[in-house]
């Protein structure tokens, strides 16, 4: 979903722009402006379609079977906030409307949302996973090395953990939440250009936030001369070579088989750091009992 706002407005992401462009040009035969309408006027995005990511690596048909279960009256009430104090575009009405209606919206959202993955993300999926995958190692060695405090020191300059509070610089809203026996769910995100915790504190503790490597993500990469390689260390030596460039999944998993499974509508990665009790809060403080601990 995060996506979206490269594409609504690319002030925030300079990074994206070749993206930008190349996703565009692929969105013949969507419905644009019912796809763009889920940014709200402030680039706010309903919580509805973000949902909370049910493991490592979630799959987008189990994040859509998730859209769709989402109770109508949360439907409405999540896409009435993303526009407040602004009315709902027409393109949206319906949302203000009877059960059957709204219920026709959602399915339509998430059957656009699907296509739109298929056109504009699952081409680059591949590449963007490396970025994720790179800054997941890094954050746990971060923690492991430094506690909370070294975790969260280079994730955003709107973040900062002190006595044991995350602390969330310029939300839109005020609340405080304490992630105290439920963890907090680090998300980064290729997309993101800003800490995004849960609009609201009832929701369980989480972050998503901007992974790091962005800048070279759409960098084409340098050719390289095989046959040099091949003459100095021997055809052999030089593929293995080639294998060990990037993290190899499990034998048996789908990216082994020819297929990679799809990310959550976020396009990002989820995890929870051991021992968290943190959790993040809009208004630049959060409530904790404890740090978190650094792994053993």
């Amino acid at each position: 979903m995060f996506s979206l706002w490269t594409l609504v407005d690319p002030s925030h992401t300079a990074a994206h722009l070749p993206w930008r462009s190349t996703a565009l040009s692929r969105l013949d035969g969507l419905d644009a402006p019912l796809l763009l309408s889920l940014v709200g006027p402030t680039l706010a995005v309903p919580d509805f379609l973000t949902p909370r990511p049910a493991g490592y690596t979630p799959a987008l048909k189990d994040e859509l079977a998730t859209v769709r279960a989402t109770p109508l009256h949360i439907v409405r009430r999540d896409l009435l906030a993303a526009y407040a104090p602004a009315p709902l575009p027409d393109v949206l009405r319906a949302a203000a409307a009877d059960a059957q209606p709204v219920l026709a919206l959602l399915e339509t959202l998430c059957n656009l949302l699907h296509h739109y993955w298929d056109l504009a993300l699952a081409p680059v999926w591949p590449q963007m996973r490396l970025v994720l995958e790179a800054d997941t190692t890094y954050r746990a060695r971060q923690l492991a090395v430094g506690g909370a405090r070294l975790l969260f020191a280079d994730m955003h300059p709107n973040l900062c953990w002190q006595d044991g509070v995350l602390h969330i610089d310029k939300m839109i809203g005020r609340h405080r939440a304490a992630a105290a026996g439920r963890g907090l769910l680090l998300m980064p995100s290729v997309f993101a250009y800003k800490p995004v915790p849960p609009v609201s504190a009832s929701d369980p503790p989480s972050l998503a936030y901007p992974a790091r490597g962005l800048g070279t993500l759409w960098a084409p990469a340098p050719a390289a001369d095989a046959t040099a390689l091949n003459s100095l260390l021997g055809a052999a030596r030089a593929r293995l070579l080639h294998l060990l460039e990037a993290p190899q999944p499990p034998s048996n998993s789908p990216a082994n088989s020819g297929s990679l499974p799809a990310p959550s509508l976020n396009t990002s990665r989820c995890y929870t750091p051991p021992d968290s009790s943190t959790a993040p809060a809009t208004d630049g403080t959060c409530s904790t009992d404890a740090p978190p601990s650094p792994t053993n």
